[in-house]
This record gives C-alpha cells, sequence and structure tokens, in this order.
C-alpha cells in the first residue's frame, strides 16, 4: 500500500531501487503479512461487482501498509510482472502506471546521456 506521505506518482518515478537480499531467516515472502490472510482478498474472483473489488483492494492494501516486506514484494511483482492481484500495495493496474513510468524515465535518462554537452 502507498502510505500517505507517498503518491503514486513519487513511487513511479524514482529509479528502481535495487531490493536487499534478506538474511539466512528465508526468503523475503517468508515475513510476508498475507501470508497470514486470505488469499482471496489480494486475488479477484471472476465476475467480482466494481464496488466490491474496491473495497477489497483497499484492505488488501491495509494489510500491505503494515507488511515488513512490502517493497520487496513490490518489486518482485513489478519485474516478474505479476498481471493479477494486490502485490506489495499496488493494484495490477496501478503496477502497470508505475512500469510505463519507470521505462519513460528510463527512456529519458539514456537520451539524455547520448546528448551532447552544451558548453
Amino acid at each position: 500500500m502507498l502510505l500517505p506521505h507517498q503518491p503514486l506518482q513519487d513511487a513511479a518515478v524514482l529509479p528502481s531501487p535495487r531490493v536487499p537480499a534478506r538474511d539466512e531467516a528465508g526468503p523475503w515472502h517468508s515475513e510476508a503479512v498475507c501470508r497470514r490472510d486470505e488469499a482471496g482478498l489480494f486475488f479477484a474472483p471472476s465476475k467480482e461487482p466494481t464496488a466490491a473489488r474496491l473495497a477489497r483492494e483497499e484492505a488488501a492494501k491495509r494489510v500491505c501498509a503494515r507488511c515488513p516486506v512490502m517493497v520487496e514484494c513490490r518489486e518482485h511483482a513489478l519485474l516478474q510482472p505479476e498481471p493479477y492481484g494486490v502485490w506489495g500495495g499496488l493494484t495490477a493496474a496501478e503496477r502497470r502506471v508505475v512500469l510505463t513510468r519507470r521505462r519513460r524515465r528510463e527512456s529519458e535518462l539514456q537520451r539524455a546521456a547520448h546528448m551532447p554537452a552544451a558548453g
């Protein structure tokens, strides 16, 4: 879930962070709060009405907001990319926006690197 002080555009514009490896206790998902919650909260049933979907996604995001591995989960979903469900506090549609913005930003940085210096 995006924190109140972290709007979606800020999450998208920043370069993709290198996700640090978890310690030897196990993979990041072993610490995920959602492992204790119903999976149906994070994935839509078929033909789910819009109001029900929005309420379910908000509930899933509240779980994500208290998760110690939210960033790792989000990066996993962005790198895979996971096409369905709420991962790292973002819905599939929100992740598509983040990926589009990251690609655009990377293209801009590559173009800027190839432009001759003014002077």
